[in-house]
């Protein structure tokens, strides 16, 4: 508090005079409830992969978190307000990840760190790595790298400190924890031969009862090409010479085919 200048928090519509703006301040109940979260921000203390060694320099003395009220990492989710998930999500890995961020109390923030937590990175096509925490959690900050500096961190929680400046009590879309009711827990997601997002479960249900009945299930059709009439004359030709076009264009799409895979197999054994 003795750092906190008084003049940054005059920012409403009643007038001080300057020799009593150093002593007195006028400010929203928000603007002081925010800034008091924004300056004890207590990260939950764990790591998945690289990106938790720069986690680690950043709490260091050398870039010195402390400045920013944040130092004071928790070993417990339930005294933890931001979830900095640092690494690789494996798929066995994130039930205990959104598990853990069922159990921090509101308000609670995520930041994604690094290229793996963010959107699956080198090992996106990997069949036990998910393709970002966002599928799973509400990410608030994302902070890009493989894996990102001590500074690229400093920038994100900076990000973040202007996010929680900008909400408003008044508004319930920004606060949601003082809504009507307590918030739903986020779905844990089931662990099997695949990763199973109980979101997900009507369709999954709909897609094993076509399998089940024999008709094709989760198949992206293709819609046909629409050709374009150049011509009025052409919406009166009949049925039986639109079908013989029709026949026409799919005989040459096939030729068409047919020469691409010859082309492609002639490269292939040169």
């Amino acid at each position: 508090m003795s750092q906190l200048d008084l003049r940054e928090l005059n920012s409403t519509e009643f007038p001080i005079p300057d020799e009593m703006q150093g002593n007195v301040a006028i400010t929203s109940l928000s603007k002081i409830y925010n800034w008091s979260r924004r300056s004890s921000m207590w990260p939950l203390l764990f790591g998945l992969a690289c990106c938790a060694i720069e986690m680690i320099a950043t709490a260091a003395s050398r870039y010195d978190l402390s400045r920013f009220g944040m130092e004071v990492m928790r070993a417990s989710p339930r005294q933890s307000d931001l979830m900095i998930v640092s690494g690789t999500v494996t798929k066995k890995m994130v039930v205990p990840i959104v598990r853990l961020y069922n159990q921090m109390p509101e308000p609670k923030y995520v930041l994604a760190m690094g290229a793996c937590a963010s959107g699956g990175g080198p090992f996106k096509e990997g069949y036990n790595v998910v393709s970002g925490i966002d599928q799973y959690l509400p990410v608030d900050v994302y902070v890009p790298g493989c894996p990102p500096t001590p500074q690229a961190l400093l920038f994100g929680l900076i990000a973040l400190q202007k996010k929680i400046d900008g909400q408003s009590l008044a508004n319930l879309d920004d606060v949601p924890w003082y809504g009507v009711g307590p918030s739903e827990p986020t779905p844990i997601p089931i662990l099997g031969p695949d990763i199973i997002d109980p979101r997900q479960m009507d369709l999954i249900r709909r897609q094993a009862e076509l399998a089940a009945a024999g008709k094709p299930y989760g198949i992206r059709e293709i819609p046909a090409p629409v050709q374009k009439q150049e011509a009025p004359q052409v919406e009166a030709k009949t049925k039986a010479a639109s079908e013989g076009s029709e026949d026409e264009a799919k005989a040459e799409r096939m030729r068409k085919r047919e020469e691409a895979l010859a082309r492609k197999k002639a490269r292939q054994g040169s």
